[in-house]
C-alpha cells in the first residue's frame, strides 16, 4: 500500500516518491512498525442512503493512533499523509484505517463522534507539510541527548525513553518513566529555554516503553508489543501456575521487568484442558498410605504422586486411574498400591532417527572418532613390567656368554703355553679364486 505521493516500488524507494522514501508512511519506511489492518469492508457496496463514514484513524509515531473527522470530505484513502489539528499548531499522521471499521474501533476503545479528543482534518500534506517534519524528526535523538543531560544536572529520579515533535515543529513531547512522584516544572523551563519549543512531559509504564524502544524477545522474535500487539492485558503468576511453569522471575519477566505478555496467549487452551483434572491438593487413600499430587502433564493427561512417608519415589498414573481412585475413595473405599497402577500404564516408547534413505545421522560430529591405530599403540605400552626386567636381564647373561671366548687372554699372545696360533680366515671369494686358477694352468699344460 503506497501513500498519496507514492506510486509503484521501484529499487527500494517508491516511484515518485517526494521525499525520497521518507515521507513516513508503511510503504515507505519510516512509518511505525505496527501491523496495518487489512480493510475487508473496503470492497463491499454500502447500502442505499447511507453515507461513508468521514471518521478516520490516524498513526503517528511509534503506533500512536487518534481518531480525526473529515468535516471537509476530502477523497482519502488509507496511506494518505494528512495535516490534521494538534494542540496548538497542526500534526502530520498517516491514515491507517477508514470505512466501517473504524466504528469498530471507536467502539472498543468507547469513544464517540462528539468526543473531544475526535479533532479535525486540515488538508493533504503538502511537500513544504512534509519537508518540515522531517527536519523535526531527524532532530529528536539530539534532542533526547540534551534532554537526559540536563536531567542529571537536575538531578531527578526519572528515564527520559523517548521525543516525538509535533509535525509543524512547534511543539514536543518527552515520554518518561518514573517510580514515584516527579515535581518536573524547572525540568520543563530548562527543556523549553534549551531548544525554544513547547514542552509536554508525558508518563509512560514499563510496558509502553518496552512498546516504543523495541527489541529482541527471548523467542528469538521481535518484541510482540512493538509489532503487532496493540493493548496491554493484566498478566498475573496464576497463568504461570496454569501452565505448570516455574515461577522463576528470571524466565518469566521480558524486557520490560513486567511478566510476559505471551503467557496470556496460550492460557484458555489450558484452562479448557484443566476442566477435567481434579484439584492438586486432593489426597489419594491408597492400601499403603495417603498419596499427594506432585505434578502434571496436562495435555498427555498424565500425573504424579507419592506417599507421604514415601516422598523418594514418585508414580505416573493417567488421568483415568486418578479418577478412578477419587470414585473409590467417595465411597470410603481404599484402591489398591501406587505400584499396581503405574504397572498397568504404558509408556509409549520414542521412535528412533531411521537411516532410510541413505543419510548420516545428524549427531555424526558429536562424538569424536576414536583412532585403532592409537588404540593398539596404547596395547603394546602397556606391558608389565617384571616381565620386560627379567627378559632384559636374562637376555645381558646369554650376551655375556657369547662374548667370553672372543675375550680369551691367550687368544692374542702366540708365546703363551698351550695357545693355538690364529688361522686366517677364507672366504668364499678367495675359494673361488683359487678354483679359477687352478683351471687356467691345468689348460695351459695341456
Amino acid at each position: 500500500m503506497a501513500c498519496g505521493s507514492c506510486g509503484t516500488a521501484e529499487n527500494g524507494v517508491p516511484r515518485g516518491c517526494k521525499s525520497n522514501g521518507n515521507c513516513g508512511s508503511g510503504s515507505c519506511g519510516s512509518g511505525s512498525e505496527k501491523l496495518d489492518v487489512f480493510d475487508w469492508l473496503s470492497n463491499m457496496k454500502l447500502p442505499s442512503g447511507q453515507e461513508r463514514y468521514n471518521i478516520f484513524e490516524v498513526r503517528f509515531k511509534n503506533g500512536r493512533k487518534h481518531f480525526y473527522k473529515n468535516l471537509d470530505n476530502l477523497p482519502l484513502t488509507m496511506g494518505d499523509i494528512i495535516a490534521v489539528e494538534g494542540s496548538p499548531g497542526h500534526d502530520i499522521g498517516t491514515i491507517s484505517l477508514a470505512g466501517e471499521l473504524v466504528k469498530v474501533q471507536m467502539k472498543k476503545r468507547k469513544i464517540t463522534e462528539d468526543h473531544e479528543d475526535v479533532k479535525k482534518i486540515y488538508r493533504k500534506a503538502t511537500q513544504r507539510d512534509i519537508d518540515v517534519w522531517q527536519a523535526a524528526r531527524a532532530k529528536e535523538e539530539e534532542t533526547q541527548r540534551r534532554g537526559r543531560e540536563i536531567l542529571g544536572k537536575l538531578g531527578l529520579q526519572m528515564k527520559l525513553s523517548d521525543v516525538e515533535y509535533q509535525g509543524d515543529g512547534n511543539k514536543a513531547t518527552f515520554y518518561y518513566t518514573a517510580d514515584a512522584r516527579v515535581d518536573f516544572r524547572q525540568l520543563i523551563r530548562d527543556l523549553a529555554g534549551a531548544f525554544s519549543i513547547r514542552v509536554e512531559m508525558k508518563q509512560v509504564g514499563a510496558r509502553q516503553e518496552a512498546a516504543r524502544l523495541g527489541g529482541v524477545g527471548s523467542c528469538g522474535r521481535e518484541l510482540c508489543c512493538s509489532t503487532w500487539l496493540t493493548d496491554f492485558r493484566k498478566v498475573s503468576t496464576s497463568a504461570a501456575r496454569y501452565q505448570q511453569l516455574s515461577l522463576n522471575p528470571l524466565k518469566l519477566a521480558g524486557q520490560c521487568g513486567k511478566l510476559k505478555c505471551c503467557l496470556n496467549f496460550e492460557l484458555d487452551t489450558y484452562l479448557d484442558a484443566l476442566k477435567s483434572f481434579p484439584k492438586q491438593d486432593l489426597v489419594l487413600k491408597t492400601e499403603k498410605g495417603d498419596a499427594v499430587f506432585v505434578k502434571m502433564d496436562i495435555f498427555k493427561k498424565y500425573l504424579w504422586y507419592t506417599y507421604k512417608e514415601e516422598r523418594f519415589k514418585w508414580f505416573r498414573l493417567t488421568l483415568d486411574q486418578v479418577q478412578e481412585i477419587i470414585e473409590l475413595n467417595k465411597n470410603n473405599e481404599k484402591s489398591v498400591s501406587l505400584e499396581e497402577y503405574e504397572s498397568d500404564v504404558e509408556i509409549v516408547e520414542k521412535v528412533s532417527f531411521e537411516d532410510a534413505v541413505g543419510q548420516d545421522s545428524l549427531t555424526r560430529f558429536d562424538a569424536p572418532k576414536s583412532s585403532n591405530r592409537r588404540r593398539n599403540r596404547n596395547k603394546r605400552n602397556k606391558k608389565p613390567v617384571t616381565a620386560t626386567a627379567e627378559k632384559t636381564s636374562n637376555q645381558n647373561e646369554n650376551n655375556s656368554q657369547k662374548r667370553k671366548p672372543r675375550n680369551n687372554p691367550n687368544q692374542n699372545n702366540p708365546k703363551a703355553e698351550g695357545a693355538k696360533p690364529n688361522k686366517p680366515r677364507r672366504n668364499n671369494r678367495n675359494r673361488k679364486n683359487n678354483k679359477n686358477q687352478n683351471g687356467n694352468s691345468a689348460k695351459e699344460n695341456s
